[in-house]
């Protein structure tokens, strides 16, 4: 059934993308103002549930692309991502009937919202990523069979391209971030255009009604002072992410981080009262959580680093010396863990000499309060 958010829905959304965005996806409080804006000019976007979808309809995903870092320092006007989807529409030679998230973390859950509310579409309740990832093959449509190109990206000043190569989306993925470092490091991007039938073949569904009700678990749980990670496990308990394990809780005592060929890549180090320490490896997202150099979540399960306190998540960007935080891993769902899923975006894609093995067998603990 379709849905509206409006303004007052925002804040919890994009805490709830912060952290499906395994600390990438870009900053979502700069993608929530922006949207808050065009809500107050444009009125609520209508949600679509995937199932609504004709066979025949034509959904084009929407999204920013860039490194995360850059992000901070070249905020969007805001017409940007409605102008990549009018250049895909003229070269395609057909109306979108909505967009959709490519992913469900960070900013690029708003950014489909944005082009909703000032393009007047609609927004598909899913995206094909389940949390977020760095490069744009990495996506479920893809690992299911849809070509990502024609691809077209834009800027601020209205530059912009189509990038057509066929079904070789790695090569899509190559050409677009070459073009967005040129750009001066983030772009706006139109791609995947696909048929409704497409969508509820290969999208991971629901993402933005998950992204909604956990980031309100978190504040519910606050306002109630009960603890904000069992009220995370138990939120994501019902839907088919099922498995959260609290893996570390400690001070961050070292961060690495640079911006290397359009990614945002580094470590992160948390270390626990007791002398233990867990080391965090990320390419715009957390991939892979070591405790003491034992496996404990790897990618694509989500890692996600929460303030101790509040459990407000903290982006890879914003990770700071001296910061107390919570490390939770959340499990993702069957269509990301298949072997054709794990050959596009499991460890080994990322150059980690890690087996995938799932979050909640490798670690057993679970977060007081949750059932």
């Amino acid at each position: 059934m379709s849905w509206t958010i409006d303004v007052d829905d925002l804040p919890d959304l994009a805490r709830g993308a912060a952290l499906l965005g395994t600390g990438g996806g870009g900053d979502p409080t700069i993608g929530m103002l922006l949207v808050k804006a065009a809500i107050e000019e444009h009125g609520p976007v209508t949600i679509l549930d995937p199932s609504e979808l004709d066979d025949d309809a034509l959904v084009i995903p929407t999204a920013q692309m860039g490194a995360p870092t850059v992000v901070l320092e070249r905020i969007p006007a805001g017409p940007e991502p409605l102008g990549a989807l009018r250049r895909l529409e003229q070269h395609l030679g057909r109306t979108a009937t909505a967009t959709m998230p490519i992913e469900c973390g960070g900013i690029n859950s708003m950014i489909p919202l944005l082009v909703g509310a000032t393009g007047g579409l609609p927004v598909v309740d899913a995206d094909g990523m389940g949390r977020a990832f760095p490069e744009l093959q990495m996506e479920t449509f893809s690992v299911y069979g849809v070509p990502g190109s024609p691809l077209a990206i834009s800027d601020e000043n209205g530059h912009g391209v189509v990038i057509d190569t066929g079904h070789d989306n790695r090569q899509m993925e190559w050409l677009a971030r070459g073009v967005t470092i040129r750009l001066g490091g983030v772009a706006y991007i139109a791609e995947y255009a696909m048929t409704g039938r497409q969508v509820k073949d290969t999208a991971v569904p629901r993402t933005l009604s998950l992204a909604l009700s956990v980031g309100r678990a978190v504040r519910q749980a606050r306002e109630e002072h009960r603890d904000p990670v069992a009220a995370l496990a138990e939120a994501f308990s019902q839907t088919i992410y099922t498995h959260l394990r609290e893996l570390f809780d400690g001070k961050v005592v070292d961060v690495e981080r640079r911006t290397v060929d359009g990614f945002a890549k580094g470590r992160a180090v948390v270390q626990g009262a007791d002398g233990s320490a867990l080391e965090i490896a990320f390419q715009n997202e957390n991939l892979v959580a070591r405790r003491d150099g034992r496996l404990v979540a790897v990618v694509p399960d989500l890692v996600c680093v929460l303030d101790a306190e509040t459990a407000e998540p903290i982006t890879t960007e914003r990770l700071r010396y001296g910061q107390r935080v919570r490390v939770i891993g959340v499990s993702t769902p069957d269509l990301m863990r298949t072997p054709e899923a794990l050959a596009v975006f499991g460890p080994s894609c990322f150059g980690l000499d890690d087996a995938f093995v799932p979050v909640e067998d490798l670690h057993d603990r679970v977060p007081a309060g949750a059932r």
